[in-house]
């Protein structure tokens, strides 16, 4: 990279389509923002400003993107995708080098695609404008080339001629020049259109005025999608699945119905990793080799070390860690808790905020009773011990290495290393009552009867 970055980010549309209390670009595709989408490519294409342009309606994503990092840039009124990165203006002043225009809500762009328009700058283009050709044109912006193959012009669908409605080259919105440049060409664009907007893309045929020239880089319609409505946001989320997806196997990982399995943007498994169906990853994951994630289970914030299992029906959250060779069963919870080498917990069971110490076994029906209603309290439990079935660990509560809980315990005070902890009533009879009870109810059920 020869001349420095920067990314203005288009970010201040109505988004009324959404039909949502919250900013279209705010939205999540992956577990993400579609905002957070944007700055995160603005970065990795090496961009070292970034201006995020927000509209008057949307304070939230000038919060949101100054907490990214960004500097912001406020367009108001709107009047056109022109008019907004010209609303950038100031704040990238001083700076020199490329521009880059993205768009808040078209989140799958790749950080390869974006190296190839700067790099059409870096040969020799002007001006570069990222299309793609989908299968439905529809009311695109189309782009017109010319014999050699240099973009000479963009039309917007309604300003378009028959002939110019059947080219299949069309526009994402995406484009780059030198920022000096970039900003003098917009100052000549006017707004004499159906819209009465000020278009970004009027730059192409004012470039071409001055003789500059101007090249198309073509990307996959699936990278381009832009998300305007609930169907769209379902649309980018499925893309981005199968992108993922075929990433994952591509890189050694078994997924037995991949489309039944669900990713976040950032998850993380490493190869030899089998996933059966009907798993659903949150954020945060990370998955050392060899681990299997048994059906319908859901993980989110989670680390599971080489050979762990889970599931099926395990519910994994946030700061919930499983170590070598550990086992979580079915229909078992843990919540930011570390589970050492070979611990298992097996079935039915809560664990939040404890440690789990290596080979532990922790018998089905265990709670550990963290929360107090006003605080979180940990617990504790050693190397090797064991666990009876329907145990409550009234935390904070330690037991130790080695140590046992009877059925049906209820732990109170920490258990010393290699003791049994027994606290149950002692179980009565009484005898005959069954036998009385079952002629009572009998007998108020046939006068019941007699009755009606």
């Amino acid at each position: 990279m020869s001349r420095s970055r920067s990314a203005i980010i288009l970010a201040a549309g109505q988004g009324t389509r959404m039909k949502s209390k919250t900013v279209k670009v705010l939205h999540k595709v992956a577990g993400r923002p579609m905002l957070d989408w944007a700055v995160a490519l603005a970065g990795d294409c090496g961009a070292s400003d970034i201006v995020t342009v927000w509209g008057a309606h949307s304070p939230a994503v000038r919060d949101a993107a100054e907490a990214l990092g960004t500097r912001t840039a406020l367009q108001d009124p709107p009047k056109g995708t022109g008019h907004a990165v010209l609303a950038a203006r100031a704040a990238l002043a001083d700076l020199s080098g490329d521009a880059i225009v993205l768009y808040a809500d078209t989140p799958l762009i790749t950080a390869a695609t974006v190296a190839r328009v700067f790099e059409a700058l870096e040969g020799g283009a002007s001006v570069a404008v990222l299309g793609f050709e989908p299968d439905d044109p529809a009311a695109y912006g189309r782009l017109i080339t010319n014999e050699a193959g240099d973009l000479d012009r963009i039309v917007e669908f309604k300003d378009a001629s028959e002939a110019e409605r059947a080219v299949g080259l069309v526009n994402s919105g995406v484009l780059a020049a030198p920022a000096e440049l970039l900003f003098d060409l917009l100052g000549e664009v006017g707004n004499d259109n159906a819209n009465g907007e000020y278009y970004l893309t009027d730059v192409v045929g004012l470039a071409r005025a001055r003789d500059l020239r101007a090249a198309v880089v073509v990307a996959d319609a699936d990278e381009v999608l832009g998300v305007n409505s609930r169907a769209d946001l379902a649309e980018a989320e499925a893309a981005f699945q199968s992108r993922m997806r075929q990433s994952m196997m591509a890189d050694g990982v078994t997924l037995i119905a991949p489309e039944t399995v669900f990713f976040a943007h950032d998850t993380q498994i490493a190869r030899d990793v089998v996933i059966e169906p009907n798993v659903v990853f949150g954020p945060g994951v990370v998955i050392e080799e060899d681990v299997v994630v048994h059906a319908h289970s859901h993980i989110e914030g989670a680390h599971l070390k080489r050979g762990a299992h889970a599931g099926p029906f395990a519910r994994l959250r946030p700061g919930a860690e499983l170590g070598e060779g550990s086992k979580v069963g079915n229909f078992v919870e843990i919540k930011k808790s570390q589970l050492a080498e070979g611990a298992k917990v097996s079935h039915l069971t809560y664990i939040g905020d404890a440690s789990v110490g290596a080979n532990a076994n922790i018998g089905a029906g265990t709670i550990t009773c963290n929360y107090d209603g006003y605080d979180k309290h940990r617990t504790v439990i050693g190397d090797n011990a064991f666990i009876g079935s329907n145990t409550c660990l009234v935390a904070p509560v330690t037991v130790g290495d080695g140590a046992f809980t009877a059925t049906g315990t209820i732990v109170t005070q920490d258990v010393p290393a290699d003791a049994l902890a027994l606290a149950r009533t002692p179980q009565t009879h009484k005898p005959g009552w069954a036998a009385r009870f079952n002629a009572a109810k009998q007998a108020r059920k046939a006068r019941k009867d007699s009755q009606t």
